[in-house]
């Protein structure tokens, strides 16, 4: 049976000789591995198409359960996270959380359409990597379920916007007074606490569609790192690999 449907790669591995078994994650269908036959070779006609973040048409036979590409035509290669080491590596980071969130056989166009709309700013450089980072982690979280409550403190009720902060575990806000002492509670500017609200509730073609201080960036990228640690009780080995390269190109 033959299938015919975008997606983009989310991870490629070699195999055999020429071969590539890959994550790809599709349109129609959600998460698939597939057979990408001959993917190496110099002359293959699905190479480009299988390559990491390579989006494209792809055509598909299943065989005993097994799916294996056929021929593809690539839609958008994302080629300006080629330019530096940095961002390819917060590009596989965001390929990466996207693999261990969604599920095989289970389409979630939402998902889908975050992670292209993300790597196409991160590839275009519209935005700081910081924000481009915060604002996808954030709305992922949300697609996945464990979207945060941010309107007032979840013990008493007060409404402060100069002195909130986000309790990573519960994803809920407290006041300054019932965050004392607790670990897992970070603090939130004034505008750190806007762009979570905005990056919630705003439509996802508008969700990059802001700007914050250096400070402000800085808080909102920490707390929303941290955040998807707390829900996702996982480490990602792409974002420490990120994380070392920024720590390379600072010490410079």
């Amino acid at each position: 049976m033959y299938k015919v449907t975008r997606g983009i790669v989310l991870r490629e591995t070699k195999y055999k000789e020429s071969d590539k078994i890959l994550t790809v994650l599709t349109q129609n269908e959600g998460k698939m591995t597939v057979l990408a036959r001959g993917a190496r070779g110099k002359k293959s006609k699905i190479g480009a198409a299988s390559q990491l973040m390579a989006y494209s048409d792809m055509t598909m036979f299943e065989r005993a359960g097994k799916w294996m590409m056929t021929d593809a035509s690539t839609i958008e290669l994302f080629e300006g996270t080629q330019k530096d080491i940095e961002s390819f590596a917060l590009g596989t980071y965001f390929l990466e959380l996207t693999e261990f969130v969604s599920d095989e056989d289970s389409p979630n166009p939402e998902i889908l359409s975050l992670l292209l709309n993300t790597l196409y700013v991160l590839s275009r450089e519209m935005r700081s990597k910081a924000l481009i980072k915060a604002v996808f982690e954030l709305r992922m979280m949300c697609l996945s379920g464990f979207a945060p409550m941010l309107e007032r403190c979840e013990i008493c009720g007060k409404y402060d916007e100069k002195n909130a902060f986000l309790y990573i575990h519960g994803g809920t806000l407290r006041c300054a007074d019932h965050s004392k002492g607790e670990l897992s509670c970070m603090p939130l500017c004034k505008d750190s606490l806007a762009a979570m609200r905005y990056i919630v509730n705003a439509e996802s073609r508008k969700i990059f569609s802001f700007q914050l201080s250096k400070e402000a960036e800085k808080r909102l990228s920490e707390v929303c790192e941290a955040y998807v640690y707390a829900q996702l009780e996982r480490r990602f080995k792409t974002l420490d690999f990120y994380k070392s390269i920024q720590l390379l190109s600072t010490e410079k």
